[in-house]
């Protein structure tokens, strides 16, 4: 009988979860021919003077996300939902790596699954909103598809879909990423 509530709790989450998705926008938001790339993102977001979100990202979880999943921790969790090498399983995947866009198969080819949770992954494919005049104007960018405040994407993988989810502290979790771009009025 706890196996079947719990089934039904699982399966209530993922219909939630796709109905968000088929009613915010996602699938035009998240076109994967519209991906670019963490370093076309970092050819104006590495330097000091724009927040460095580069360098934030490199150094944060995010970008270790695919890499995470080859711990013997990872293994043994992919183990219990029955993926035999976390790294190679759309069902990780989906989650720890742009390239598969929320999906459980590359969805593009521009990212590569070992690149992890870019940029992109937070703010949107960048193709429509990377233009220097376009990311000068912060409504421009946001009309153009950048997804701010990008915190709107954390739940989509942090969330009790996730098979060693604990809960989320959206603030907390903020603070360790932050990468504000002094610049930019908000």
């Amino acid at each position: 009988m706890r196996m079947k509530r719990r089934s039904i709790s699982l399966l209530c989450i993922a219909t939630a979860t796709l109905a968000f998705i088929a009613t915010s926008g996602f699938a035009e938001s998240r076109d994967a021919a519209n991906y670019v790339g963490p370093k076309m993102c970092g050819i104006c977001h590495k330097s000091e003077d724009s927040g460095n979100a580069l360098g934030k990202w490199q150094a944060g979880p995010h970008a270790k996300a695919f890499e995470t999943l080859g711990t013997p921790a990872a293994k043994e969790i992919g183990k219990k939902a029955g993926v035999d090498d976390p790294q190679k399983s759309g069902k990780c995947l989906r989650c720890h790596s742009t390239a598969y866009n929320f999906t459980e198969s590359v969805a593009t080819e521009k990212i590569k699954p070992e690149d992890s949770v870019t940029c992109e992954s937070c703010h949107g494919p960048g193709k429509k909103y990377m233009a220097k005049s376009t990311m000068e104007d912060h409504a421009k960018a946001v009309a153009a598809g950048l997804i701010y405040p990008a915190t709107e994407s954390c739940k989509l993988c942090h969330n009790p879909e996730s098979p060693n989810f604990k809960g989320f502290d959206e603030k907390a979790m903020v603070e360790k990423i932050v990468h504000p771009d002094p610049k930019v009025k908000h």
